[in-house]
């Protein structure tokens, strides 16, 4: 192993390690290893795969940390793998040299302002596991190309860029997985400009990543937990599971738990991507499609909005099963709205508006405008304010089997269910409504 202070790194915080570690680097056998204690550095630690071989970096259980007092990555990990997740796409010197990179149970904190914590690129089958970095800009960047990454156990906390920012990348096979996300400033994994396969994001705790909770003095902008947006040219993320998190945040201004926003290509929808058991809550917009195909929401418990729980625009193919949506404060309310959006599922959901001390001005519970081909089929809808479902020029719109209640002692609902505008082919069959159902005569809906 090389222990960098055989090759002169003090490790008392204060002295400048970086030319200290770069000897190591060079003249180390490939496992570079971090005694207990504070490394400061002021230059990226270059880790050239092609000239060192293989890499792992270790942090001693935890009890190094990297002081980063430069600009730039604390680490960067530059492979030269030009192709895919194929096995035969692989040169045999990527396999030999360059495969399974890396870094484990280090700490990395910023002081420089331009500082960031880990760079990956055309690496093959990265691994970062137990690391954690706090006071960067971006805590963890991919950039160009990679293929196989793996993020496990990681603590990426306040940080005044992304937490995990895929960035302009070609990357297939990412897995982030068991840790936590939080208070970085421009989002917890933010993808933009980029071609993404095979996206895992699964039993993390993502939370607080807006400027007003982490960064009050610094400049805000809108953010999400998870932020999706493939509105570049050639950008587009398919394949994508996320679930089993707890992704939950502070009302931000045009913030989203969950952000994605597609850029259809007629060549290769977009779509495949699972929203799936996971406990999402408190932003302005929990769960925020815009232009998406193809997605299903589905297991989750959404909870506090300040506009809606789903805002789903211009979107086709989208199935909401078996979620609770619900409000968790008196600040907060309860909603799930489609805009424009068609040939859609809202199967077996419960929506509850808690009994307010008062009429406020509230959404319904379920609000469409301009949708065609929706079946809303057994669900539960209580105390909506003003209405249970509204729906505004739509057409083939099929509510069966739902239950609409109002349980306030004194009733507060305009009507459960309102139909107005320009519509045709609508219906209400086998539905359970305890209120008025208020129609306009062109708004085309039956009741049976």
């Amino acid at each position: 192993m090389s222990n960098v202070k055989n090759f002169g790194a003090t490790g008392d915080g204060k002295t400048d390690d970086t030319e200290a570690i770069n000897h190591a680097i060079k003249d180390g056998d490939g496992l570079l290893v971090f005694p207990k204690g504070s490394y400061r550095i002021t230059k990226p630690l270059e880790i050239a795969l092609t000239k060192t071989g293989s890499y792992g970096i270790a942090g001693s259980l935890g009890t190094a940390t990297i002081v980063m007092d430069g600009p730039g990555p604390a680490f960067r990990l530059i492979g030269n793998h030009g192709g895919t997740g194929d096995p035969g796409t692989v040169k045999p010197g990527v396999w030999k040299n360059e495969r399974m990179p890396q870094i484990r149970e280090i700490a990395i904190e910023g002081v420089h302002p331009e500082a960031d914590g880990i760079e990956l690129t055309e690496t093959m089958q990265a691994i970062i596991d137990g690391v954690m970095i706090r006071n960067a800009n971006h805590g963890i960047h991919l950039v160009k190309r990679n293929r196989n990454v793996l993020i496990v156990n990681c603590h990426i906390y306040h940080n005044r860029g992304a937490g995990i920012f895929l960035d302009g990348l070609n990357l297939h096979q990412i897995n982030i997985a068991t840790s936590h996300i939080s208070y970085n400033r421009l989002g917890g994994i933010r993808i933009e400009r980029s071609e993404v396969r095979n996206l895992q994001i699964t039993g993390n705790d993502i939370e607080y990543n807006n400027a007003p909770r982490s960064f009050p003095k610094l400049p805000t902008e809108p953010t999400a937990e998870i932020w999706i947006d493939t509105t570049a040219d050639g950008a587009s993320v398919n394949e994508v599971t996320i679930a089993s998190n707890t992704i939950q945040a502070t009302e931000s201004k045009g913030g989203c738990n969950i952000r994605i926003v597609e850029k259809r290509d007629s060549s290769r929808p977009p779509g495949l991507i699972a929203i799936t058991g996971n406990l999402i809550g408190s932003q302005e917009n929990n769960v925020h499609l815009t232009n998406c195909y193809g997605v299903t929401i589905t297991g989750n418990s959404i909870y506090s909005c300040g506009n809606r729980n789903l805002l789903i625009e211009d979107s086709s193919l989208i199935t909401v099963g078996s979620n609770h949506f619900r409000r968790h404060t008196e600040k907060y309310g309860t909603g799930v709205r489609f805009s424009n959006s068609r040939d859609c599922t809202i199967t077996g959901c419960s929506f509850l508006e808690e009994a307010p001390k008062e009429q406020k001005s509230r959404a319904s519970l379920l609000e469409l405008a301009k949708c065609q081909r929706i079946a809303i089929t057994g669900c539960t809808f209580t105390n909506g304010l003003p209405h249970g479902i509204n729906a505004k020029d739509c057409h083939n719109v099929l509510i069966t089997g739902c239950t609409l209640a109002e349980t306030r002692g004194k009733p507060l609902e305009k009507a459960a269910i309102n139909f107005a505008g320009n519509g045709s082919g609508n219906s209400i069959n086998s539905s359970s409504v305890q209120g008025k159902t208020s129609t306009e005569r062109s708004a085309g809906l039956t009741i049976k």
